[in-house]
């Protein structure tokens, strides 16, 4: 079944005088056609202004479409009705966790959304347990989330959004404010749920080196869908990618090189491991 489809998706930005007229629009997403299934892991990349982050706030109908269609678990976002069910279908996890954590301590914070939905207490206290433990956090339950370190604080904020029971995570740039432990431990967590759990995740960012797991990338430039396919079809068009100003993990761009000094190296290299052993044969 499809999480998350669009269909001719268009998101117009409105700039407003004073008066409150509209003076200008501009365009961040622009006809674009999706189709995620459940227990997909799908990568979106693009360079600050791609429209990535817009298409995301679409998936938990943060943002509406200005035309086409988003449908989120088979439900419209654009009719009133179903934002609550699309909301707890989609959770978000954003950049900074300190704009999501609100609690003054880690267990209280992962079980303020099931409380919200009005889960029975009992019911909200085995949420947060299993929430917790998901992400490794459970010795920090008692904790200040003021004391963690960033990598922890995001961990957090993932546990407070699938006590809510997702089907699907959307995370946005969720490791840019961390040092790569914390992004390590970040992204170690999301596999691992999506492994046991079976939840979509759709990850948007800039560290090439995080999408190389993915079953699909999607590359956006100026409100388009420019590419897309699997990380080793992705990855062996360096130049192209170069040419929407992304960068390619340090391992595929090495074994360019090295291709292009006239080694019989294939083209997509995605982990050092892999170039190793063709080195070493």
């Amino acid at each position: 079944m499809d999480m998350i489809k669009a269909d001719k998706l268009i998101f117009e930005y409105e700039k407003r005088d004073e008066e409150g007229n509209i003076v200008s629009k501009s365009r961040a997403v622009d006809e674009v056609d999706l189709d995620i299934k459940q227990g997909d892991f799908i990568a979106i990349l693009g360079h600050n202004g791609s429209g990535k982050s817009t298409l995301a706030k679409h998936m938990n109908a943060i943002l509406l479409p200005t035309d086409g269609v988003m449908w989120v678990d088979g439900k419209d976002t654009s009719r009133e009705e179903s934002l609550w069910d699309i909301r707890q279908s989609a959770g978000m996890v954003f950049q900074n966790p300190d704009n999501q954590i609100i609690a003054t301590v880690v267990e209280e914070d992962v079980g303020f959304g099931p409380e919200n939905l009005g889960a029975p207490t009992e019911e909200i206290w085995r949420r947060v347990e299993e929430s917790l433990e998901s992400v490794g956090m459970t010795a920090y339950r008692h904790h200040s989330p003021n004391k963690l370190s960033g990598g922890q604080k995001q961990r957090v904020a993932i546990a407070g959004v699938l006590a809510m029971r997702p089907k699907c995570i959307v995370l946005d740039e969720p490791t840019a404010m961390l040092d790569p432990n914390g992004r390590k431990e970040v992204l170690k967590s999301v596999m691992e749920l999506r492994r046991r759990e079976n939840i979509t995740i759709i990850l948007i960012t800039h560290y090439m080196e995080e999408v190389v797991d993915a079953d699909h990338v999607i590359v956006m430039d100026h409100g388009h869908i420019v590419m897309q396919g699997t990380p080793r079809e992705i990855f062996s068009q360096v130049e192209e990618l170069k040419r929407y100003r992304l960068d390619v993990p340090q391992v595929t761009l090495l074994a360019d090189e090295l291709r292009k000094r006239g080694l019989d190296i294939p083209a997509g290299i995605l982990k050092k491991e892999e170039l190793v052993n063709l080195l070493c044969r």
